[in-house]
């Protein structure tokens, strides 16, 4: 019966996914036989879970949405993995969080969990919790209803309009990205007729309109591309060869916007954009590894007088 049980309950967690499974594949993660998986799935819908089931060629495993939904079930590293995504989200806020922000359910999400494990990982969870430290991260607080207004039109391909920077803005919403702690709005300005990007947390008065619209092709590869690109504008783009493993650099320049690729003969290629030379200075006196300035010549003669300098 114990085996039968951890079977049923491996299972339900695969289901529970959301994903359709087709037999095969669902037989062979749980390791059983067809036959075996099919009494395990009349055992689920005897239990009151709505199983959906589509035969022949294509045909799948499914739990169904919209109806009731079986009890939280993580195994450990799902556990542990739940705990610290709510901290780290909830860390970005103080002590007090604005409520109808995300920081402020992670922070209440944080405290519940446990009542929805089963016994077993109740207290490998609260040993997790009571050990988990996690420093505070400075960061505008952004509301959870905004971002979920804002998917929602997305999903609908429904024109918003909003407040921002007393200014208010009609936009055909494409993307939020999320980066360095912060929500973005990729969106077509109808009025300006060309794209924006727009800081969430900044965005008041939101209005979802029943208005539609096609969907354009985006004005990059991705929307994180795009906003990067923004970024870079102003930015110096500096190529450097490193005799050091990426790991190591990736450590070392961990506060910079770096691209890292292995070189060819040894060590690694590091693309950094840069507000200015003298921020690359440090990270690379901690990496203590030689290196190169591939480009741009001004760079490499800055570092060069700096060097000179520190020798006088």
């Amino acid at each position: 019966m114990a085996d039968v049980t951890e079977r049923t309950l491996a299972l339900l967690a695969e289901l529970q996914t959301g994903r359709p499974f087709p037999g095969d594949e669902l037989a062979a993660r749980l390791r059983v036989s067809p036959r075996t998986l099919r009494r395990d799935v009349d055992r689920l819908r005897g239990y009151g879970y709505p199983v959906e089931t589509q035969p022949g060629p294509g045909g799948y495993y499914r739990l169904a949405s919209g109806r009731a939904m079986p009890p939280l079930l993580l195994d450990d590293d799902e556990a542990v993995a739940t705990l610290l995504g709510l901290a780290l989200l909830g860390s970005a806020a103080s002590a007090s969080p604005p409520p109808d922000t995300f920081e402020d359910a992670a922070a209440r999400a944080y405290a519940k969990v446990d009542q929805y494990l089963p016994a077993r990982l109740r207290p490998h969870a609260a040993a997790v919790r009571a050990s988990l430290e996690a420093g505070p991260t400075l960061a505008p607080a952004t509301s959870a209803g905004t971002v979920g207004t804002l998917a929602t039109a997305i999903h609908h391909h429904q024109v918003v309009t909003f407040d921002y920077r007393g200014a208010t803005r009609r936009v055909e919403p494409h993307r939020q990205i999320h980066r360095a702690m912060r929500w973005y709005l990729l969106a077509w300005d109808t009025d300006r007729t060309d794209w924006r990007v727009f800081r969430t947390d900044r965005v008041t008065g939101l209005d979802r309109l029943t208005t539609t619209f096609t969907p354009r092709p985006l004005p990059a590869d991705s929307g994180t591309d795009y906003l990067l690109r923004g970024f870079d504008r102003l930015r110096d783009r500096v190529v450097l060869t490193i005799d050091a493993p990426p790991a190591a650099v990736a450590d070392a320049l961990r506060h910079h916007d770096v691209e890292l690729t292995p070189a060819p003969d040894s060590g690694t290629r590091a693309v950094i954009r840069l507000d200015s030379w003298q921020w690359l200075v440090l990270g690379l006196a901690f990496l203590d590894a030689d290196f190169t300035v591939e480009e741009p010549v001004a760079v490499r003669e800055a570092l060069e007088r700096f060097g000179r300098r520190l020798s006088r």
